[in-house]
């Protein structure tokens, strides 16, 4: 963009300016005088025939020739003023993106129970470090058995995740059951499982400049119940003797993320592999046995706020069932269907096949998520 100086204003300045130096020139000796002097020796003709003492300061070819010599100057100096480009404005802050992914029940960026290679909510705009998020679930698994979850994440640089989750399984009628079978009482009327998660970032989607690259994110999750020892040894060492040997286990997963956009509808699969020695998540504890799982999703962005997912957890079952009492472990698999509701907010409604969990089955359960990014 060029700058314009108006011609009546640039007039103006040029004459006033003419006006105020010719005046101290004539006043006396000073820097003024001698630029005077040297400008009309070497922009007026020398006369031939006038003595030194008919040469006249204020004599109108003088001034006349000053002028012109102070104009000159001036448009020169405007012209290039007027020639040199504007600085240009800072680039706009990028746009914060949509709040995916969500948070899945154990504090990590994913779905409901399956995770997502993207991060949440990574830093922008040039911050140092992420914003945290927070979020929430509640799924109702029937027969007075509820799974509750808290949740929330921080990304403290690009490639790095830091997740907490808290869970909480209402056991239901589970303990009148034990009662019933056992003539022996529990106190317990829920178990809590605490979840703490760093996921790294290996890979980002489309990095080195290979469009067909996934992201790939690695991760460790040390898991806590802090109430199956209780549990255990209310009930005699039960279950000790099916395989529940620990309080506490580590998780390692491996996800890759691709979104596919050249389809009709843009189609986002998350695809990884679990190993560990959990029993329900770690709800009910930790067995001594490792075991690698399949785990993964599909999501289809319907609009740009609206995404349909259906997702699949395989389960490890390494401990003995208890008849009546505490079933087999069963694979899990979910519909979803996810509303972002702004960029910072989603909600997300499921319907959950879960099979056996502890004395009944939970082949009907739906469930409400919702996530927000600061």
């Amino acid at each position: 963009m060029i700058t314009k100086t108006p011609n009546l204003l640039f007039f103006i300045l040029t004459n006033g300016l003419f006006e105020v130096f010719l005046a101290a020139a004539r006043r006396g000796d000073g820097p003024e005088r001698a630029l005077l002097t040297t400008i009309t020796q070497t922009h007026t003709p020398k006369p031939t025939t006038k003595p030194h003492h008919e040469t006249d300061i204020s004599s109108h070819d003088t001034s006349a020739t000053l002028k012109v010599a102070i104009t000159v100057s001036l448009l020169a100096g405007g012209l290039l003023y007027a020639g040199s480009p504007e600085t240009p404005p800072a680039p706009a802050p990028a746009e914060k993106g949509p709040p995916l992914p969500l948070h899945e029940i154990e504090g990590n960026g994913g779905i409901f129970s399956t995770l997502s290679a993207y991060l949440v909510n990574p830093p922008r705009n040039g911050e140092p470090v992420g914003r945290p998020s927070i979020g929430a679930a509640f799924v109702d698994l029937g027969n007075g058995r509820n799974l509750e979850a808290l949740t929330i994440t921080e990304t403290p640089w690009d490639r790095l995740e830091l997740g907490y989750g808290y869970d909480r399984l209402d056991i239901g009628d589970l303990p009148q059951a034990i009662q019933n079978a056992t003539h022996i009482g529990i106190n317990e009327s829920a178990v809590n499982l605490h979840n703490f998660n760093a996921r790294l970032a290996l890979l980002k989607e489309g990095e080195f400049g290979q469009s067909w690259l996934p992201a790939l994110t690695f991760g460790v999750h040390y898991k806590v119940n802090t109430s199956v020892d209780d549990i255990n040894h209310e009930l005699g060492g039960v279950l000790k003797s099916i395989g529940i040997e620990n309080n506490s286990g580590v998780d390692y997963t491996l996800y890759a993320t691709k979104l596919f956009k050249n389809l009709p509808l843009p189609v986002l699969v998350n695809v990884g592999v679990r190993e560990t020695e959990a029993a329900h998540l770690g709800l009910l504890g930790f067995t001594d046995h490792y075991s690698a799982n399949f785990e993964g999703s599909i999501g289809v962005f319907l609009t740009d706020k609206l995404i349909l997912a259906g997702e699949y957890r395989q389960k490890p079952n390494n401990y003995k069932a208890i008849p009546g009492l505490i079933a087999s472990e069963d694979d899990w698999w979910t519909i979803d269907l996810a509303y972002v509701v702004s960029n910072n907010f989603t909600v997300a409604l499921g319907y959950g096949h879960f099979g056996g969990v502890l004395n009944h089955n939970a082949n009907a359960a739906i469930g409400v998520t919702i996530k927000n990014e600061f």
